[in-house]
């Protein structure tokens, strides 16, 4: 059993400092709401937490590769049977081309079923001299520019859940049957795909080394998905804490993260998220202290669990080089057992000429070479990536082998808040992860095979 300090409760984060709370116009009907939804049939099982929880530790050791990808801001509008079907698709996809590379069994994560909050840098958005609360993801308010829609709502809340529980369902039912279609060539051959040689010919060489690769071995892969979301929404977070075996768990989701905005040892976010059995992922901004994060951990993880924190630092070009080789180090000092991913794609945001948000495919790739990198510098394991992908053909992220241009942006833009790799780009960006990996892997055989012949 994993103790919880005896301050704490589920209602504790209450009298911490609250950041980024909506503002209900009334309070009873929202605790009427949480009460209703604390009734509720959990989303997902105390069981399936734990076995996460074992996939990361063996991705800190070294032992595992975590993919951890999906929107930026789920909507209501695409719980469909379609738009789930490509998210599960795309996921897939890339994580067969992480573990063939990498010779690792991966494990997925989606941030999906429940990634309905977001955090905003300003609270309100002002238009033609109108300024109303800005769009905080359809679990708090709608994104029309209107006072109705803009006003929060507590029912919502039991939208979110409704939507949640269909998403995980329906994934649940595909379980069984998409990772036989993944390896049927058609799977494969995307049109978009076939037009870029540089990712259609190792696509396809892939997938015959993963279909003889399930011949020599006669057992198939596994095709599990964990869920994740940032716990923003403390009320939503709460009701669907339930206890097991003397242990809390959130059961809203296998594995929630805290932002960068919230990641502060006195806030509500840590206060409640310390109370919990589930793994837990700490966002790390460029304004962060190295100091600062160990604070944060010794709080969340006082028995230094393995397993329990992932750390997603989201520096961007502009600070990978200075802020990474300090935060290994002070990790490293602290003895706190961690799994290092990177987010290669938060800090590289950019406006274009005409204000519209995006990323670029060659940034991306930039911070994870050089992470992976820094970590090799730093005698440490880079274990996991977070990415924001769509499973459809968006055009919301620049260049790539599919050349998408600034110009070409307003095509498809389908995001409500931040900009997602189309399904190309993201088969390009696991491509090169693969590539990353099989050159770490290299590295250390070779070190392994000097190591020895020194003895």
């Amino acid at each position: 059993m994993v103790a919880v300090d005896k301050r704490w409760h589920l209602r504790s984060w209450r009298n911490a400092i609250a950041f980024q709370p909506p503002d209900y116009p009334d309070e009873t009907v929202l605790e009427r709401i949480v009460s209703r939804l604390a009734d509720l049939p959990p989303l997902v099982s105390p069981e399936e937490v734990d076995h996460l929880k074992k996939q990361i530790s063996e991705a800190a050791l070294g032992k595992r590769f975590l993919l951890q990808a999906g929107d930026c801001a789920e909507s209501f509008e695409k719980c469909t049977a379609k738009a789930i079907n490509s998210r599960i698709t795309v996921l897939q996809k890339m994580s067969l081309v992480l573990m063939h590379g990498s010779s690792l069994p991966v494990t997925t994560v989606g941030r999906i079923a429940g990634q309905y909050a977001k955090p905003r840098s300003n609270p309100e958005q002002t238009i033609d001299n109108q300024t109303l609360p800005s769009y905080r993801g359809d679990l708090i308010n709608g994104h029309s520019f209107s006072v109705q829609s803009r006003t929060p709502d507590p029912e919502r809340l039991l939208q979110g859940y409704g939507y949640a529980s269909m998403t995980l369902n329906y994934i649940r039912t595909l379980k069984n049957g998409s990772l036989s279609k993944l390896k049927s060539s058609s799977a494969w051959q995307e049109p978009s795909l076939q037009k870029i040689p540089e990712l259609f010919e190792p696509l396809q060489h892939i997938r015959q080394s993963i279909n003889l690769a399930e011949q020599i071995q006669g057992a198939a892969i596994s095709n599990n998905l964990y869920t994740s979301h940032e716990a923003l929404h403390l009320y939503y977070e709460q009701a669907l804490t339930r206890q097991h075996q003397g242990n809390w768990y959130n059961l809203s989701t296998h594995f929630p993260w805290v932002g960068a905005r919230t990641a502060k040892p006195n806030t509500a976010q840590v206060e409640y998220l310390r109370g919990i059995s589930n793994p837990v992922a700490i966002k790390i901004s460029p304004t962060m202290e190295p100091q600062l994060l160990t604070q944060l951990i010794d709080k969340l993880n006082p028995q230094a669990e393995l397993g329990k924190i992932t750390l997603i630092p989201r520096f961007g070009l502009k600070h990978i080089q200075q802020l990474l080789p300090q935060f290994i180090e002070t990790i490293n000092q602290s003895g706190q057992p961690v799994l290092w991913s990177c987010d290669p794609m938060h800090g590289n945001t950019r406006s274009t000429s005409k204000g519209i948000k995006t990323r670029d495919v060659a940034a991306i790739k930039h911070e994870l070479a050089l992470s992976f990198d820094i970590h090799r510098q730093y005698n440490s394991n880079l274990g996991a990536v977070h990415l924001e992908v769509s499973g459809e053909n968006v055009t919301e992220c620049c260049g790539g082998f599919c050349q998408m241009t600034d110009q070409m942006l307003t095509s498809n833009y389908q995001s409500l808040v931040d900009p997602r790799l189309n399904s190309t780009q993201a088969m390009e960006i696991a491509l090169f992860i693969k590539d990353q990996i099989a050159s770490e892997t290299k590295a250390n055989v070779y070190l392994a095979s000097e190591n020895q012949q020194n003895s």
